[in-house]
């Protein structure tokens, strides 16, 4: 139950961040807003993987790689049902991240990212709250399997 939770909050949280910048945009504002030296806030749509990588238009690869990150989601569902401790935790970040992503490239046939980080002139790739979720998720999940002997799955 509570990871379940925690999935939700993570989905509402990317969802209300995302539907704040886009209607922004879709009142004129222009969304590229300097906050310090290291942080923009600038609308991109991205229609690639995480952080825009093989980026594509909405044809059937586009359409390939939607099917085959839902196909994962669901597989990280039947996986978090039979884990256990910091795993499932882990999963539940990465498939809130994930179902909040999927839901835009099914929705806009995109993926509204506005987290600009930067130092001098060197930019990270553009990114969305989800993003930053399903990051951290991994790498907890790395980290437990790196750090810990205990089992990760429930016995029935």
């Amino acid at each position: 139950m509570k990871k379940t939770i925690i999935i939700l909050l993570i989905f509402l949280l990317d969802r209300t961040s995302k539907i704040y910048f886009l209607n922004l945009e879709g009142n004129g504002t222009d969304v590229d807003f300097y906050i310090n030296s290291f942080l923009n806030f600038y609308l991109i749509w991205n229609t690639g993987m995480g952080f825009g990588l093989a980026s594509m238009e909405a044809n059937i690869y586009y359409h390939l790689l939607t099917a085959l990150i839902a196909i994962i989601n669901i597989g990280l569902i039947f996986l978090l049902l039979k884990s256990k401790g910091l795993y499932s935790y882990s999963i539940a970040l990465i498939i809130g991240g994930s179902l909040g992503n999927l839901f835009d490239r099914i929705y806009y046939q995109a993926v509204p990212d506005f987290i600009d980080l930067h130092m001098a002139s060197y930019h990270w790739f553009v990114f969305n709250i989800a993003d930053i979720f399903i990051t951290t998720g991994i790498i907890v999940f790395i980290m437990v399997e790196l750090f810990t002997k205990k089992e990760i799955l429930q016995n029935d």
